[in-house]
């Protein structure tokens, strides 16, 4: 098992299929490769961007499973967690490390919004059905459930939750858990275009969605800001604003996807109910997407 350091870009990949909507492992192992060589620090699979819940369990693993054999160790391999019930949450956090999983990203219970006693019991739960480490995702927007600082408090003495990827869309969260929680978790910004804020406050980690497509862009701002480099990862920041803004949306799959085949490293296939996105609304992304690959700085 590849040992999780929690620090850098983590790509939330795209997962890629053929034009019958069957599993494209092949177009999946180019892609990777191609991020591999920017420099990634890991790798998501089947988190939102990664359609999780429009692939069948069994498709699941089949994906995992090529994806920790094609990596071979040279990167952590991470899934994402997102089941309606507890115990199939349970149940795929084990089969993930039977699949060759270094490590786990975990959502909420989809579909029902539960309350504080109900999620911090979900989370603990698959806490003792896997060994491997976990990245609590905290996404209210999409999902309806806050898990707050002081839940995150609250579920410190489970020693597998080691990191957050907040997309709350509130850098003041980033502060806030660690004011209340010190360097207990390794907090990931989770939102593209709150980087720049979320970094200079204090997240030690990127879960990249734009990245899929603008490798070696995204690659570089982040080292800029490592660095503290600012004004330099500025100009690139302003560059990249309204791609990263193509994030926080509902059809954040499509749009990406859409960039990722724009820039020649995969299709824009989707799995109904979403549809790839056509008329005034394809005009528009297309002309960000196109304008940023033009000025690429």
């Amino acid at each position: 098992m590849k040992k999780i350091s929690w620090r850098g870009v983590f790509p939330a990949m795209v997962t890629h299929f053929n034009p019958d909507l069957s599993l494209d492992i092949s177009a999946m192992k180019r892609h990777v490769d191609a991020m591999l060589k920017s420099g990634v620090t890991g790798f998501i699979f089947l988190g939102t961007l990664g359609e999780n819940c429009s692939l069948e369990y069994g498709e699941k693993m089949e994906l995992l499973s090529a994806m920790a054999q094609h990596v071979k160790g040279r990167v952590p391999v991470m899934s994402g967690v997102a089941e309606y019930t507890t115990k199939l949450a349970c149940k795929f956090a084990a089969d993930a490390k039977k699949a060759g999983c270094d490590g786990l990203m975990v959502l909420p219970g989809m579909v029902y919004k539960s309350d504080r006693r109900e999620t911090v019991l979900h989370y603990r739960a698959i806490a003792k059905a896997s060994d491997l480490p976990i990245m609590i995702y905290n996404n209210p927007v999409a999902y309806g459930v806050d898990i707050t600082p002081a839940m995150l408090a609250e579920m410190s003495d489970e020693k597998n939750f080691v990191a957050v990827k907040e997309s709350s869309e509130n850098t003041r969260r980033v502060v806030d858990i660690h004011n209340e929680c010190g360097d207990r978790y390794a907090v990931f910004c989770g939102v593209d275009d709150l980087i720049m804020e979320a970094q200079a406050v204090g997240a030690v980690g990127w879960v990249a969605g734009l990245g899929n497509a603008f490798v070696a862009e995204n690659a570089k701002l982040w080292e800029l800001l490592v660095a503290g480099k600012y004004r330099e990862a500025l100009e690139i920041y302003r560059w990249y604003a309204p791609l990263l803004h193509l994030d926080p949306h509902p059809k954040l799959v499509q749009y990406i996807k859409l960039a990722v085949a724009e820039c020649g490293l995969g299709s824009e296939t989707v799995r109904p109910p979403r549809l790839p996105i056509v008329g005034e609304e394809r005009e528009r992304v297309m002309e960000i997407i196109r304008t940023g690959i033009k000025n690429r700085p």
